[in-house]
């Protein structure tokens, strides 16, 4: 079991509880997830922290900008300034009875893609993709 947590979020991976091995929250919120979804969630942190950082330096002290992006069942937007932005999110994964929104103040955001990323690929957290999308 890995266990990540800060002021405003907590993640914690635990193989064993298949179909929901990823326990994610915020501040005042929880919610189990498939490794699928948090794969998904993890990519697109990735992507938007990526396309944050490659416009950052064009912006002005006062400007602020939001990113959205889609990966079908899962819905990503980043708001903020230069330094300091915030992340949400809208899950909504097929055949399951259950959906979330979701998301992070500025401080936990940036915690929370550190330690997505810090978390790696799904062959990492010792979880077979495969055995779990049956499911």
């Amino acid at each position: 079991m890995q266990v990540k947590e800060g002021e405003g979020w907590r993640l914690l991976v635990d193989p064993t509880r298949h179909p929901f091995v990823v326990l994610i929250g915020g501040a005042g919120w929880a919610a189990e997830l498939t490794a699928q979804e948090a794969q998904s969630l993890r990519q697109g942190f990735g992507q938007l922290v990526e396309q944050h950082a490659a416009i950052a330096d064009q912006l002005m002290e006062e400007e602020s900008i939001g990113l959205e992006l889609d990966l079908g069942g899962l819905w990503m937007a980043l708001e903020g300034d230069r330094s300091h932005w915030q992340v949400r999110f809208v899950l909504t994964p097929e055949g399951l009875q259950r959906g979330l929104e979701a998301g992070w103040d500025a401080a936990a955001s940036q915690a929370v893609a550190v330690a997505l990323a810090q978390l790696g690929e799904l062959k990492d957290w010792g979880l077979d993709l495969g055995a779990h999308q049956s499911q």
